[in-house]
């Protein structure tokens, strides 16, 4: 049975604040857990106006505090704007607060723009193709300390928090296989490579001491309503940002614009039939037949839902007629 998981950017809508942003995730996070949802995870962005995630661990720590049972955790860190001892530290304190609930998805991007990689880093020197050396020393300070070692992540050492590989390309899939990790594919806005990657990953999956068999998640963007109307209008605030992100003019998450499609040009259209195709908007019906299409077009045994929505309350709502959708297929099957 495929589950279901909330990947959460803590949007900053126009007209609201950072402190509104944060204090909406953890209540979208309670009401996740009360829908039967796995888990609960967020993502590392810089510089971006409409994103109040960037402290992600700090931001975990306060979603998780304000829950019970749901799994939260990363979606993921962008490993190369930081030394693995401090991501080992960071989550290995996660773990101890809350033990058997963090999750670690760790991502070769930086999250941002070259100018802003650079203030994070102050220099460029951390090189994204040492992604893996640095992925198997992060694992080592989470495992149990070997004979010899002299640096150790306390928090962290023998918490073995659960990693993910996080990708959009072969490469991510291919280093999960490798290293017997499960893997999370972006095909919410990065879908081109999904089926390949998905066929990269379990072909060459090796059975290791964190899995014994290949667990793939697939970001889906998931916008529902009472009626297909309803939910394309709603969509509209994700469209027009997805649109200025690309064109170089981010900014807070927009209120919902009746008719905004029919103001795009081509290549705009195109844009977002490419990078958003994996998306499904409409009515409780609607949802289901794109979820269960997805699921058998994918074999996804996890899918991480994205629903970049302006109003709160039809964010919430959205994330319920997902969840139920999600449970009549469990029933079916």
């Amino acid at each position: 049975m495929t589950t279901l998981s909330v990947l959460d950017l803590s949007p900053i809508t126009e007209g609201g604040s950072a402190a509104d942003a944060l204090a909406n995730s953890l209540d979208l996070a309670r009401h996740a857990e009360t829908l039967g949802y796995r888990r609960f995870w967020l993502a590392e962005h810089h510089n971006m106006p409409g994103i109040a995630s960037a402290a992600t661990a700090v931001v975990i720590g306060h979603v998780a505090a304000g829950t019970r049972t749901i799994r939260v955790g990363a979606g993921g860190i962008m490993l190369p704007n930081h030394a693995p001892l401090v991501v080992a530290e960071q989550f290995g304190t996660l773990a101890t607060l809350f033990p058997g609930r963090i999750d670690l998805g760790l991502g070769r991007a930086p999250g941002t723009d070259q100018t802003t990689a650079r203030a994070l880093r102050r220099n460029l020197d951390s090189d994204a193709d040492g992604f893996p050396q640095d992925v198997v020393e992060l694992l080592a300070y989470l495992g149990d300390p070997l004979p010899g070692q002299t640096v150790h992540a306390v928090p962290g050492t023998g918490t073995n928090v659960p990693v993910w590989i996080l990708g959009s390309s072969l490469f991510g899939a291919q280093l999960a296989a490798l290293l017997g990790l499960p893997y999370a594919f972006a095909s919410h806005f990065a879908p081109a490579a999904m089926r390949q990657a998905l066929a990269v990953y379990r072909n060459g999956f090796r059975p290791s001491r964190y899995l014994d068999k290949p667990h793939a998640m697939v970001g889906l963007n998931a916008f529902a309503a009472d009626t297909d109307e309803e939910a394309r209008l709603i969509r509209t605030s994700a469209l027009q940002s997805f649109v200025s992100l690309r064109t170089g003019r981010p900014g807070p998450l927009p209120p919902p614009v009746e008719g905004y499609e029919a103001t795009l040009g081509p290549a705009e259209r195109a844009m977002l039939e490419q990078t958003l195709s994996c998306t499904v908007v409409g009515s409780p019906s609607t949802i289901r037949d794109g979820l269960a299409r997805f699921i058998a077009a994918t074999g996804a045994d996890e899918l991480m839902i994205v629903g970049h929505i302006f109003d709160h309350q039809a964010r919430l709502k959205s994330y319920r007629i997902v969840a139920e959708a999600g449970a009549e297929l469990a029933i079916a099957a």
